[in-house]
């Protein structure tokens, strides 16, 4: 977005956007320990939660989404067929970690890391890179593949940036992001042809749904079973496995799939007819998400 912002106003013709993680090496050793292992002394919203062994943000946002099952009778098989959608994708995704097939039987008899998430809830540590060039339009005619516009943004916070103090909690600042974003545009959620949505935890995918309006408030459960996020539904959901089983890439591997989608680029995976994506990450108290077009 600040790239956009920055060509836009003039400042440069072309930004380069990357992000590199080395997640997988650097939790060999630790085994992912969580946020707040080690601290000596914490203070703000880590004071309610650190002395107390919540440590990762899968502690957190387990707390959202058992709100959303007491409230809207939301099941871990709702959880599950978010986790089982990236699978099937990732299968078609050669640089995705984990291809094997995943049963709704292996996602319910994984072991729990915190209630309701279990092992597949999680997303996957990798060694990565992802680079995003942002240029002026006038800039992007000549050049080799097709350009992909930036149609609206979205980054709005409402409620308190923290993950504690929050009136709702079986949504989050994405429904802040998201309003902000169909203001911005004459696009409708019906237009979307694919959604590349943040999974750090699948309950964070079933909220950014809602969010987003492709369903009401509390039917994301519902809204995914039957097949209707997977490719060949009307929905397609994280076509290169999320970083549920593609890897965790910090939301940039949903932009570069949506890029690569809407520039039909994406082989046994490709969303046929691919014109319009809606791009989202960050989970928790933080949020961001854009409107792409071919």
């Amino acid at each position: 977005m600040l790239a956009a912002l920055a060509v836009a106003a003039g400042l440069c013709r072309h930004a380069l956007v990357y992000r590199t993680v080395t997640e997988a090496t650097a939790a060999a050793g630790t085994g992912r320990l969580g946020i707040g292992a080690g601290a000596r002394s914490v203070s703000g919203f880590a004071q309610w939660v650190i002395p107390f062994g919540a440590m990762s943000a899968a502690n957190w946002l387990a707390l959202h989404a058992v709100r959303h099952m007491h409230e809207f009778g939301t099941r871990r098989e709702h959880l599950g067929e978010i986790a089982l959608t990236a699978r099937a994708h990732a299968a078609l995704n050669p640089a995705a970690v984990y291809r094997e097939p995943l049963t709704m039987d292996d996602y319910l008899g994984a072991r729990m890391v915190t209630w309701p998430f279990g092992l597949y809830d999680c997303d996957v540590p990798v060694d990565g890179s992802t680079a995003v060039v942002v240029s002026s339009a006038d800039a992007a005619r000549d050049l080799p593949h097709p350009a992909v516009r930036i149609d609206a943004v979205g980054s709005a916070i409402r409620g308190r940036p923290v993950w504690d103090q929050w009136e709702d909690l079986t949504t989050m600042a994405a429904r802040d992001a998201a309003a902000q974003l169909w203001a911005r545009t004459d696009v409708k959620p019906n237009d979307v042809d694919t959604i590349q949505l943040y999974d750090g935890f699948s309950w964070l995918t079933l909220a950014w749904i809602e969010a987003l309006g492709f369903c009401q408030r509390g039917e994301g459960g519902p809204f995914v079973e039957g097949g209707r996020v997977r490719l060949g539904g009307a929905l397609p959901l994280n076509t290169w496995g999320g970083q549920l089983s593609g890897g965790r890439l910090h939301g940039f591997g949903f932009l570069a799939e949506a890029i690569r989608q809407l520039r039909g680029e994406c082989a046994a995976r490709q969303v046929k007819d691919c014109e319009v994506a809606v791009v989202a990450a960050g989970g928790g108290p933080i949020a961001g998400c854009l409107l792409l077009t071919r």
